[in-house]
Order: structure tokens, then C-alpha cells, then sequence
């Protein structure tokens, strides 16, 4: 995605919770595959902002799961950009979410596979 200046400070850098709300649903889709349904965040730990956002940059992210439990999972998630004019990417950010899968009531249910 592209770094807009809706989502940017006055000087121009994007801010920390766009970045984090971005990661969080990169981090949702392996968690969901994994779940097979609906799963929410319940953490997220070790958030490290390594370098700055500016607006136009192009955002590019990567989930990996880490970990899977009885109920829930742990994906690490890297954030990299690239400014228009380069030829190579940065990251930026990376963290640690975890996601509990959750049944039609809401309550956490065993993974798949896990019973």
C-alpha cells in the first residue's frame, strides 16, 4: 500500500497506529487460514518502530506464524517500505501478534486439529 497524508503527522512521517493497524490485519489472514474462522487480537508484544514512514512511501508487509497454541496464535510481523525513487526496501517495524480463535458467541474455541 501507499503511505497517504491522511494518515501522517504534521512533518510528514505516517503515523504509528496506521503502521499498527495495518500489521494487525497482515498478522489476521495466516492466523485466520490457520483458525479456519474468525480469530481476534488479543496481544501484541516486542513492537519495534526501526525507522520512519513519510508519506508516498510503498508499505509492504509479511506475516509468518511463530506459534500456534490450543486456542490461539502468534504471528510475526514485519512492516518494509520504499520511498518512490529507490530501487530497494527498508523495514521499518516488526512485532508480535496474537490472535485467539473465537466462536459465534464470541469465546475462544480449540484450533483445528488441536482437540
Amino acid at each position: 500500500m501507499i503511505a497517504m497524508p491522511a494518515d501522517a503527522n504534521p512533518e510528514g512521517d505516517i503515523f504509528g497506529g496506521w503502521l499498527l493497524a495495518q500489521m494487525d490485519l497482515a498478522g489476521s489472514s495466516p492466523a485466520f487460514d490457520l483458525a479456519q474462522g474468525r480469530c481476534a487480537t488479543i496481544a501484541v508484544d516486542a513492537m519495534v518502530f526501526h525507522q520512519p514512514v513519510a508519506i508516498g512511501d510503498e508499505v509492504s508487509l509479511y506475516a509468518e506464524v511463530i506459534k500456534a497454541g490450543r486456542t490461539s496464535v502468534r504471528v510475526h510481523v514485519e512492516a518494509w517500505k520504499r520511498a518512490r525513487a529507490a530501487s530497494t526496501s527498508v523495514r521499518v517495524t516488526e512485532g508480535v501478534f496474537t490472535y485467539v480463535a473465537i466462536d459465534a458467541d464470541r469465546k475462544p474455541r480449540v484450533l483445528p486439529g488441536r482437540d
